[in-house]
């Protein structure tokens, strides 16, 4: 502090709140610094059963869904869509191709002859997939095991170190 400013100061008119004096203002330090260096709570994120795991015994199956991320169908329409595409361009080149021996045809002109194509083929490809889809609604699939349920545990050891990393698979048994 100031030497001029004695230990208890009247509060401004612009602060409402009292100052704190040197004891208080270091005892608050304290607590502050005490609390900011406090071990935080530790919560466990994960518990591992220590029992060891019978390798066979009476347990019942459990079903398993199938979960795929992306849907079959959705896969079989983007690969269509990639064929149509191709089949467009190289259909496309070829016209346009064998209409420049004939004439000076432009690129232009030649897309434009080829888009009722890409049309078509499209249309195609969307009735094609809506059909699969609808056929694929109505499968299910069961599976039915019977016998005694028996538990593998594999460690896979795959290390990979460097800039060009070569697998070296390990299944450790």
């Amino acid at each position: 502090m100031h030497p001029d400013t004695p230990a208890e100061s009247t509060p401004d008119p612009l602060h409402p709140y009292s100052r704190m004096s040197d004891t208080e203002a270091t005892a608050e330090a304290r607590r502050i610094i005490a609390d900011a260096y406090q071990p935080v709570p530790q919560m466990p994120t994960a518990y591992r059963d220590p029992a060891p795991l019978p390798v066979y015994g009476p347990t019942p199956p459990v079903p398993q869904p199938d979960r795929r991320i992306v849907p079959a169908w959705a896969v079989g329409t983007a690969v269509a869509g990639i064929g149509v595409a191709a089949t467009c361009v190289g259909l496309g080149c070829g016209i346009w191709l064998a209409c420049k021996g004939f004439a000076a045809v432009t690129l232009t002109s030649v897309l434009f002859v080829t888009l009722p194509i890409a049309a078509l083929v499209a249309v195609v490809t969307t009735i094609g997939s809506a059909v699969r889809a609808v056929k694929a609604t109505r499968t299910e699939t069961h599976h039915h095991y019977s016998g005694p349920v028996r538990l593998e545990n594999n460690t896979i050891t795959a290390p990979a170190y460097g800039l060009i990393a070569r697998n070296r698979n390990e299944l450790n048994r």
